[in-house]
């Protein structure tokens, strides 16, 4: 017997919740073949079996918390599924019969061989487990089985699905569910409230904003995306032309770059630049590091893979830790501005907006339609001063309407 146990969770991680079961009770598995999900504070891990065999037990159901160390299943080593392999699985001759002895067994006969995710589903529903068709080992209820049924679709009750399907055209609509849901909180979103809060109440934040015309790094994409891409296998996103311009500009304002640490200030003196993804698991910012030493090229291929694996969960807690400053592009989703909040203990946070056309003066006193972005940079005022904040974005404004001064580093 093998048993499946919570790893290590990495540094400052000592909790997770088992977030979802790919595998079920009875089911074969492959060493090293991912059977559990857990989701921990910063990222999702997935468990994998220790050796092949069948999962003969389930301990610990989803939603539930575990620490490291903690056994979440069991797997019998060697032996194979339902269709037999095994000279324990055949040993019993009415093997075959199995199934019609529990299709109809009676609540207690059945409660007592459900997975306890199974078990919990019944209970919350008020099912009667007799009236539901095991489809897993031996005549089992599995979870689908239980889902089915209450979808309406299990072949047991054959009459049940009737009413349920009147139900919806009856001038009723409240009773098609309640009018309030309490869903518990994921780690990560109890990790993003709790900081984004600590910013709030431990920084004198502050946001300035300024505005800037995207012509020029647009003309440039469109001019040299395709010879870009054919060169370096990645595309030419406007990420790259910000993190070359914050970079720039943190380099002439450094307190923007540091931190404060107890009664110190932090110079830092490289630029690992944090990147905001947003994922179905929440906000997740993975960090670019040595920008200062990448091209224009490393950056956009290290943001797409940083992205993408953010977005499947499959990034490292490391690779999520020590940024220096950030950048959120809150246009992806349509805002024109907002105010980011800092990302603790970082001292600056520059926020990407949409771009629009809007009617500008030039500078010849002409009126044209141009594509411009608002940008806003949030920062603790406790070390970085107006004065700074103001010429920081200048600086970043300067850059992107002028690309060549990102070559130049002017």
């Amino acid at each position: 017997m093998a048993e499946i146990k919570v790893p290590s969770l990495g540094e400052s991680v000592t909790e997770a919740t088992v977030a979802q079961w790919l595998k079920k009770e009875g089911d074969a598995v492959k060493a090293d073949e991912p059977i559990v999900e857990l989701e921990t504070d910063k990222v999702t891990l997935e468990v994998n079996a220790p050796e092949d065999g069948v999962i003969t037990r389930i301990v610990i159901s989803e939603g539930e918390d575990v620490e490291m160390g903690t056994i979440l299943g069991e797997i019998e080593v060697g032996a194979v599924a339902n269709d037999g392999g095994s000279k324990e699985e055949a040993k019993p001759a009415p093997a075959a019969a199995a199934p019609e002895k529990t299709e109809a067994p009676s609540s207690d006969d059945v409660s007592g061989e459900l997975s306890p995710a199974v078990r919990k589903l019944i209970e919350d529903n008020n099912i009667d487990p007799s009236q539901i068709k095991g489809t897993g080992k031996d005549g089992r209820i599995v979870k689908g089985d239980v889902l089915e049924f209450l979808e309406g679709k299990s072949s047991a009750p054959a009459a049940a699905p009737k009413p349920s399907t009147v139900a919806p055209a009856a001038p009723q609509p409240r009773d098609l569910g309640p009018r309030e849901e309490r869903v518990k909180m994921t780690k990560l979103r109890k990790v993003i409230a709790t900081r984004l809060k600590e910013a709030q109440n431990t920084a004198a934040m502050l946001t300035t904003f300024n505005e800037v015309d995207m012509g020029a790094v647009m003309e440039a994409r469109k001019m040299y995306k395709d010879i870009f891409e054919k060169k370096h296998g990645t595309k030419l996103g406007f990420m790259s032309f910000f993190v070359k311009a914050c970079v720039n500009a943190l380099k002439e304002f450094p307190a923007i770059n540091a931190q404060i640490d107890g009664d110190e200030i932090v110079y830092k003196n490289y630029y690992d630049i944090s990147v905001a993804v947003s994922t179905p698991q929440g906000l997740l910012v993975p960090v670019i590091r040595d920008c200062e030493n990448k091209t224009m090229a490393g950056i956009e291929s290290t943001i797409v893979d940083l992205g993408t694996r953010a977005r499947d969960g499959a990034i490292g807690m490391d690779e999520l830790q020590g940024g220096t400053f950030t950048i959120t592009n809150g246009g992806i989703f349509g805002s024109l501005n907002s105010t980011p909040i800092l990302n603790a203990p970082q001292s600056g946070i520059l926020g990407m907006h949409k771009i629009q056309q809007r009617p500008m003066v030039m500078p010849d006193g002409s009126i044209q339609a141009r594509p411009m972005m608002y940008l806003a940079l949030s920062y603790d005022h406790r070390i970085v001063d107006g004065r700074e904040a103001v010429g920081f974005l200048v600086r970043v404004k300067e850059a992107l309407e002028d690309p060549q001064r990102l070559v130049l580093e002017i």
